[in-house]
């Protein structure tokens, strides 16, 4: 067994997340899990504030789960989740099978126990959408995703001007 050396956070060195990252998950509630785990090591591997991060997770937590209890999975018993890191933001789309109406924002009364997910993405995203796919639904949300470092003309890493 390999043992691991955390490193202190004020240490790391931010490296840039590929163009995009794409993943087939089961359609299984577990699968939130793994997701969120996925886009939080990678986007703090890209060096952007924890927040920001925290934000994206529970973003693409409502998406999922929005799928998995609502939808049909793609073939084989798939979704597909995606994130695309931008200038400043990150696009997080979930696809699943589709099902008999488009997800929409609802707004429940308060003492309903659930109902709120999209409401969250809603308040949480820059934007929002859904478009219709080959062979199901797409649902997509764009969130500021600023970083701890940008790179300077020469590609050094530099703190933000305040």
């Amino acid at each position: 067994m390999r043992a691991s050396r955390r490193v202190p956070r004020d240490r790391r060195v931010p490296r840039e997340v590929g163009e995009s990252s794409v993943v087939l998950l089961p359609c299984v509630p577990a699968s939130v899990g793994d997701a969120r785990h996925r886009i939080t090591a990678e986007l703090l591997a890209a060096g952007i504030f924890e927040a920001a991060i925290g934000d994206a997770a529970l973003v693409l937590s409502e998406l999922l789960s929005n799928a998995i209890l609502h939808a049909r999975p793609l073939p084989d018993r798939w979704l597909q989740v995606a994130w695309e890191l931008g200038a400043g933001s990150v696009e997080i789309a979930v696809s699943d099978g589709g099902s008999p109406t488009l997800p929409r924002a609802a707004h429940p009364p308060l003492s309903a126990l659930g109902g709120r997910g999209l409401e969250i993405v809603e308040h949480l995203s820059d934007h929002w959408g859904v478009r219709a796919d080959s062979p199901g639904t797409t649902v997509w949300a764009i969130l500021p995703a600023p970083c701890l470092l940008a790179k300077d003309s020469a590609g050094l890493r530099q703190l933000p001007a305040l």
